[in-house]
C-alpha cells in the first residue's frame, strides 16, 4: 500500500511533504468543464471526488488523494486564467474586496471514501495597475485559481486572511493530514 496525490501542482506536492515524504504522484485525467455544482464550495468537492476516482480505479490498495480550488468573488468562480486578459479580469475583480477561496479534498482506499472542503476569506488592498500590468506580464498567474499566488508577489496585495493559509495554496495541510490519519491510521 502506498499514498498517491493526484495532482500535477507543484505546490500539492510540496505541502504533501509537510505530512509524509513517503507518496508518489500520478495526474488525474479529467475534463474539469463536464463537472458542475450549485455553488463553488460544491464544485471543488465534485473536482477532488472526480480527480481521486479517476486515479484511484486504477489503485484499489493505495491510499489516493484528489484537491481542486477555486476562487470565489460573490458566487463567481474563478479558476485558472486562459489568457493575460483572464488574469486581468480576475485580479481587478478582486482587488479591493474580500472573496473566497474554498479547496476541496478527497481521499479514497478500495471503495472507502472520504471527503471535505476548507475556506478561507482573503481581502486584497486595491491592487495599483502597474502592479497589476507588471504581474501578469510574469509568469505566476497562469497556473493558479484567481490569476494569483498568495505565496508570490500577491502577498503584497492581501489585507488580512480569515482561515487556513494552506487551503490558498489549495491544500489545507492540517486537515488532510487528521483525515489520512482517521483514515488509514497511517501517520
Amino acid at each position: 500500500m502506498s499514498i498517491i496525490l493526484a495532482s500535477a501542482s507543484p505546490r500539492r506536492k510540496e505541502l504533501m511533504t509537510l505530512i509524509t515524504p513517503q507518496f508518489t504522484v500520478e495526474t488525474a485525467a479529467v475534463d474539469e468543464s463536464a463537472i458542475s455544482a450549485h455553488d463553488p464550495a460544491a464544485l471543488v468537492l465534485a473536482l477532488a471526488y472526480a480527480k481521486c476516482m479517476a486515479v484511484a480505479k486504477n489503485h484499489p490498495d493505495d491510499i489516493v488523494i484528489g484537491c481542486d480550488t477555486v476562487v470565489d468573488c460573490g458566487g463567481q468562480v474563478f479558476g485558472k486564467p486562459a489568457d493575460a486578459a483572464d488574469a486581468c479580469r480576475m485580479l481587478q475583480a478582486l482587488s479591493g474586496r474580500t472573496h473566497a477561496v474554498h479547496t476541496g479534498v478527497c481521499m479514497a482506499k478500495g471503495e472507502r471514501v472520504a471527503t471535505f472542503s476548507d475556506t478561507c476569506k482573503v481581502s486584497f488592498f486595491s491592487i495599483r495597475p502597474e502592479d497589476l500590468q507588471a504581474y501578469i506580464a510574469t509568469d505566476e498567474p497562469y497556473d493558479k485559481a484567481g490569476a494569483y499566488a498568495i505565496q508570490g508577489h500577491a502577498a503584497l496585495w492581501i489585507d488580512r486572511l480569515e482561515g487556513d493559509y494552506y487551503t490558498i495554496m489549495g491544500f489545507p495541510v492540517s486537515r488532510a493530514a487528521h483525515l489520512l490519519e482517521e483514515f488509514n491510521n497511517l501517520l
